[in-house]
């Protein structure tokens, strides 16, 4: 069969593309014959065509097996989008009812179905084993994403384990296995699970010439620099990916207060949410995404132009498919990523408690990560030589490393050393421990093995402590050191690093990219320092010159943070003005045009250009409590009440209601006071005290006030006061 088919004239019909790519028509002819088949393919190569056009064209029903929902949808669409009627291609998980579940088992059973979907847990199912088996035809299996059965894969998944014996139940057929990411390893694991290993392997290159790779040092500021860079880039898809739920809402929430068309997506959300969230970023309702990677498998949008990790990844197979799913047209594909050593030992604390096989393996693809982030190495090359794919270029020109290269020296006495240590203890330990043996550090570990009474140990103790690392890494990179992943990390020493012991030559290297750590910590309102110390006093004293006429605290027209930033950042219009923080729009008719005319005048008399970027706006963390005590309050339910449904304690639920107030919005909790507070006396006192006093001050205002009122009843009225003065 394989040979009598005119391919191209069905990949015209059924896809309407006049050529195939790469090796696809090889893949599919291969698969045709009725052979096994194994594709190492990268992302936007065009991997699920070599399942689609043969099921097309051979009789009976192909299996697809596919770890994410979002991706069978997706797919399901386009395949029953090109065909005439439908059913052609159906899904099969945990998202269909009843009802739609028998839908695709008469299709199939009528052999109008050519394409089934299923999740490795919907295969596995004693009902779905027994109708394939019997009532469906099945033309061949393939199993997409198959990285996602080795353990050495960036996204082990134990049910896909399951897959080969399931086969083996439903009834024999050729298999093809396809991922965009394996290393050797994980390529020889596939391979041995799924009962191929007489299959004929295709491996694509995986350099993507048009994505431009960066790694920044993640710092407080990460929030600005993001919106920043999306703002440069206005109106182009892009997917951020985080590795926690939590920051995924918080960023969404970010942009969307920039102006930025943003949705979150992760597994937490219901089904509906997540689709609607893929069909808008698809119909480009939103330009971006913020994701855990739960996000992008199968997500067929050629043109993302940008993929941001704002946590360094697990693994390099995860950062090399998620950057993958930039550029797929071939066009502009910028991929940043954000890094610190702080996220890599939150990692390794993550994986505490799993089994130890698991936690050393999640290790050392942690460390492949940090070596990749860390150096000053083409990142081109780094990635390619992980997959066991030599780059020859010296500059790739798309990276940062290449376009801002630093400058090289020789290590040759350095890798010498090295090479000599790693003799001396048989080629038997990892890296770690041999920079603690060249260094010369007795630990336990060396002492243990005696290796500290060795005549090599401590060779290089009066060289630079940061050398090493890059000594090592890059003599992996030249091939004079083999790290033996199967048996946890073992350096070896390769023929080539054999011949350098005897004939030593020049030996260039370029030194690590140094990160320092970054604090994450909240920071406290008010300790801004303004940029422009004689802008700030202008302002201060225009603010008591309107406090004194409105006969108000100058605190309510605006605090310190406010004038500290607006002497940073120069806002000369009212939208400027409410990117400040705590200057809501209410805030800034009321009392904006003032200082917005003193900062214009201040500007032009003294020839200041202002910054191009205003302040990005934050959301409060949080943000999604303060919008539901909103919601509340405008309901008017009793704060009492609000608390516990909030699982919060009375003085937190306030904390929240004040942050609300202070960043300038106005909420009216008059209803609940007149219940609280049966003095109306008492109000109007603490009312007074506040317009009178020159400070917002808690303790202050509790030494005045102190004797008859309590804490509660002086915040909830000072809650009214700035909400009804200062907004």
């Amino acid at each position: 069969m394989a040979k009598e088919v005119n391919l191209t004239q069905q990949l015209k019909h059924y896809f309407g593309f006049d050529t195939f790519k790469g090796d696809q028509e090889a893949i599919i002819r291969n698969l045709l014959g009725g052979n096994d088949t194994f594709v190492l393919m990268p992302t936007g190569g065009g991997k699920s065509l070599c399942y689609q056009l043969p099921s097309l064209i051979m009789d009976g029903t192909a299996i697809v097996i596919s770890p994410l929902i979002a991706l069978m949808k997706n797919q399901v669409d386009v395949i029953n989008g090109m065909s005439e009627e439908t059913g052609v291609a159906h899904y099969l998980n945990s998202s269909l009812n009843k009802s739609a579940i028998q839908q695709v088992m008469e299709d199939v059973k009528s052999r109008k179905t050519k394409l089934l979907y299923v999740a490795p847990e919907s295969l596995n199912k004693e009902e779905n084993v027994e109708f394939l088996k019997n009532d469906a035809k099945i033309s061949f299996y393939a199993i997409d994403e198959a990285h996602c059965i080795s353990e050495w894969g960036h996204d082990f998944r134990p049910e896909y384990r399951n897959i080969r014996p399931t086969i083996n139940k439903i009834g024999n057929a050729p298999v093809i296995a396809l991922t965009a990411t394996a290393t050797d390893k994980v390529r020889t694991d596939i391979k041995k699970s799924l009962g191929i290993t007489d299959a004929k392997e295709f491996k694509s290159s995986f350099n993507r010439q048009n994505l431009y790779y960066e790694v920044r040092q993640k710092s407080k500021d990460i929030d600005t620099q993001i919106v920043k860079f999306i703002k440069q880039h206005p109106g182009k898809s892009g997917i951020i990916y985080c590795l926690s739920r939590k920051k995924v809402e918080e960023l969404a929430e970010v942009l969307k207060a920039n102006d930025i068309k943003a949705a979150a997506y992760h597994a937490g959300l219901d089904s509906q949410t997540r689709s609607k969230t893929q069909d808008d970023f698809l119909m480009e309702n939103i330009d971006v995404i913020v994701a855990t990677i739960a996000f992008g498998m199968g997500i067929d949008k050629p043109d993302v132009r940008f993929v941001i990790h704002y946590d360094i990844p697990k693994s390099l197979e995860g950062y090399y498919q998620e950057t993958g799913r930039a550029g797929r047209d071939g066009g502009e594909g910028i991929c940043i990523a954000f890094y610190a050593e702080k996220d890599l030992k939150k990692l390794e604390k993550f994986m505490e408690g799993k089994p130890v096989s698991e936690q050393d393996i999640g290790k050392q693809l942690l460390q492949e990560t940090q070596a990749y982030a860390e150096s000053s190495v083409c990142r081109r090359k780094l990635l390619l030589h992980y997959f066991g794919e030599e780059y020859s270029k010296e500059n790739c020109g798309n990276c940062d490393n290449c376009l801002h290269p630093k400058q090289k020296l020789d290590a040759k006495a350095e890798l010498l050393i090295v090479l000599r240590a790693i003799k001396a203890v048989k080629e038997n330990f990892r890296q770690e421990y041999i920079i603690e043996f060249v260094k010369g550090r007795a630990t336990d570990d060396l002492v243990s093995h005696k290796h500290d009474q060795l005549e090599e140990f401590g060779e290089g103790e009066d060289k630079d402590a940061k050398i090493w690392n890059p000594v090592i890494r890059q003599a992996i990179l030249a091939g004079y050191i083999k790290k033996d992943v199967e048996n946890y990390g073992l350096l070896k020493l390769t023929a080539a690093g054999k011949r350098f012991l005897k004939d030593p030559e020049t030996f260039m290297i370029v030194m690590d990219n140094e990160f320092s750590d970054y604090d994450d910590g909240e920071t406290v309102d008010g300790q801004v320092s303004a940029l422009d110390p004689q802008l700030f006093a202008m302002l201060k004293d225009l603010r008591k010159e309107i406090a004194q006429k409105m006969q108000i605290p100058a605190y309510v027209i605006f605090q310190d943070v406010s004038l500290d930033q607006m002497a940073t950042m120069y806002p000369v219009n009212s939208d400027e003005l409410q990117q400040i923080q705590g200057v809501g729009s209410g805030k800034a008719k009321r009392y904006g045009q003032p200082f917005i005319d003193l900062i214009k005048r201040y500007c032009e008399d003294n020839g200041i250009e202002r910054p191009e970027e205003m302040r990005i706006r934050t959301v409060p963390k949080k943000s999604m409590v303060k919008v539901r005590i909103i919601q509340a309050i405008d309901r008017q339910v009793a704060l009492d009440d609000m608390a516990s449904s909030l699982g919060l304690e009375f003085e937190e639920l306030l904390d929240e209601i004040e942050a609300i107030v202070y960043s300038g919005t106005k909420l009216n909790i008059d209803y609940f006071i007149e219940d609280y507070i049966d003095d109306e006396d008492k109000v109007d006192d603490i009312y007074d005290y506040f317009s009178e006093s020159e400070t917002d001050d808690l303790e202050e205002a509790i030494e005045e006030l102190g004797e008859y009122c309590s804490e509660e009843e002086i915040r909830l009225v000072r809650i009214k006061f700035l909400s009804e003065m200062a907004n």
